[in-house]
C-alpha cells in the first residue's frame, strides 16, 4: 500500500521522522535483502547437493575353489579286508647230508651257493676199506655155501644108511640138523656180504634232493666218521612263510586264503602265498600263534631267513564303488557324502559295505556309482547348496 504525505504549506517546516519508527523501517529493509540473499544461495547451491544414497544390493554367494587334493572320482573295483602279518622264509625241504660211513674224503664236488639235483655225486670217500670188507664177506660167504654143500651130502648119506637100518635115526637127524646150520651160516654170510657191498656205496655221497647247497661241513682230506654232516641242502623252489598273528585274528584266518607280501631289496615287487596251516598252539612268551604261507619259489630268487612283510587277504567282495573314508560324514544318524553337482555341493545319502583301513577306502553299495566327483575331505565353509570350481584338468 502506498501512503502518501500531503505537501507542506511554505510557512511550515517540515517535520523529522520520529527515531523509533526509523529503526522499525530499518530492521525490515535489512530482513528483507537477507531472506533474498538466502533464496538466492539456495537456488545456485541446489545442483551440488548430493543425491540420496540407495540401498546396497545383497552380496553375490561366494564360489570356493577346490584344488586335486580334496575331491576324489569315485571308482568301482573288488575290496579286499586284510590283515597285516610278518615273518621269515624259510624251505620247505632242507637236509644235512652226513656220511654213513667211515673214511677219509677223496673229493667235494659242489661248495656254498650251487644247485644240485636229486641223485648227483657231490662227495667221494676213500673206498680201499669198504672193498676190502666186501672181499672178507664174499670169502666168508664162499665158506658157508662149501659146509652146507658138505652138510647136504652127509644127509643123503645118512639118508641112504636109514633105510637099510644101518645107523639109527638120531643119527639121521644130526645130519640134517647140521644141514639147517650150514644154510643160516650162508644166509647170514650173504646178508654180511650185501652190508658190506652198501658201506662201499655209501663211499660215494649223492644228494637227497635237488636244492642249493647252504653249507659244506668237510673238506678233501677230513677222516669222517659214521653220521658225520658233509654238506647242507635247501629247497628254494618251494618256502614257508612263518608269520606270527596274534590270537584275536586267529578267528579270521583260514587254509587256502591268499597272502601278498614284500621283501627288501626287490624294489617293491610283489610275492603271493596261501595259508597251508595253523599252529595250534600261541608261541612261548607271547599270545600270538604261526600261520604257515606256502610260497612258490620257482624263478629261486627268495632266501631262505629274510624277513617278509605282508597281508592275508581274509575277506573279498565283488565290484562296487570305493569311496575315500574321509569323505563319508554323519547327517541325522546316517551315512552321506558331499557329491558335486553342476557346480554345486550335494549331499548323498548312502549305504556302505566292507572298510579296508590300510588302503582308507570304504565300499558303497547303494547312493553313488563310479565316475561321480566327491569332496575327500571336510572342507571349512563347504556345506551343502555351496558352490564350487573345481581344478582343471592340467591341475
Amino acid at each position: 500500500m502506498k501512503i502518501e504525505s500531503l505537501p507542506l504549506s511554505a510557512d511550515q517546516p517540515a517535520k523529522k521522522p520520529a527515531p523509533r519508527r526509523r529503526a522499525r523501517v530499518i530492521a525490515l529493509s535489512l530482513l528483507a535483502v537477507a531472506l533474498a540473499g538466502a533464496g538466492a544461495y539456495a537456488l545456485t547451491h541446489r545442483a551440488a547437493a548430493p543425491a540420496p544414497t540407495a540401498a546396497p544390493a545383497p552380496a553375490a554367494a561366494p564360489v570356493h575353489e577346490l584344488s586335486v587334493r580334496d575331491i576324489a572320482r569315485i571308482e568301482a573295483r573288488p575290496l579286499a579286508v586284510t590283515l597285516p602279518v610278518t615273518g621269515s622264509l624259510m624251505p620247505l625241504s632242507q637236509a644235512t647230508v652226513k656220511s654213513k660211513v667211515s673214511g677219509i674224503v677223496l673229493s667235494t664236488a659242489v661248495q656254498e651257493g650251487m644247485d644240485v639235483k636229486a641223485g648227483q655225486v657231490i662227495a667221494r670217500l676213500d673206498p680201499a676199506e669198504a672193498r676190502a670188507r666186501v672181499a672178507q664177506q664174499q670169502a666168508m660167504l664162499a665158506d658157508a655155501q662149501a659146509r652146507l654143500t658138505m652138510a647136504k651130502k652127509n644127509m643123503s648119506n645118512s639118508a641112504s644108511l636109514l633105510k637099510q637100518n644101518f645107523i639109527a635115526q638120531n643119527a639121521y637127524d644130526t645130519s640134517a640138523n647140521a644141514v639147517d646150520l650150514a644154510q643160516a651160516a650162508v644166509d647170514s654170510a650173504r646178508a654180511q656180504l650185501d652190508l658190506a657191498r652198501i658201506a662201499l656205496a655209501d663211499t660215494t655221497i649223492h644228494a637227497p634232493l635237488s636244492g642249493v647247497v647252504s653249507k659244506r661241513h668237510a673238506q678233501a682230506g677230513e677222516k669222517l666218521a659214521p653220521d658225520s654232516p658233509v654238506f647242507s641242502i635247501v629247497d628254494l623252489k618251494h618256502l614257508t612263510l612263518d608269520a606270527q598273528v596274534p590270537a584275536s585274528d586267529i578267528p579270521r584266518i583260514q587254509v587256502g586264503q591268499d597272502v601278498q607280501f614284500k621283501v627288501d631289496g626287490f624294489d617293491g615287487r610283489n610275492f603271493t602265498g596261501k595259508v597251508a596251516r595253523i599252529n595250534p598252539a600261541t608261541e612261548t612268551g607271547s599270545r600270538a600263534m604261526i600261520v604257515y604261507v606256502d610260497v612258490a619259489n620257482p624263478d629261486g630268487v627268495l632266501r631262505a631267513g629274510m624277513f617278509a612283510k605282508g597281508t592275508i587277504v581274509t575277506d573279498k567282495s565283488a565290484a562296487h564303488p570305493l569311496l575315500p573314508i574321509g569323505a563319508v560324514r554323519q547327517d541325522n544318524g546316517r551315512d552321506v557324502v558331499y557329491r558335486i553337482a553342476d557346480g554345486k555341493v550335494v549331499a548323498q545319502p548312502v549305504k556302505l559295505g566292507l572298510r579296508n583301513q590300510d588302503e582308507g577306502v570304504v565300499e558303497a553299495l547303494e547312493g553313488v556309482d563310479a565316475g561321480m566327483t566327491v569332496l575327500a575331505v571336510p572342507l571349512d565353509g563347504i556345506k551343502p547348496g555351496s558352490k564350487v570350481k573345481l581344478p582343471d584338468a592340467k591341475g
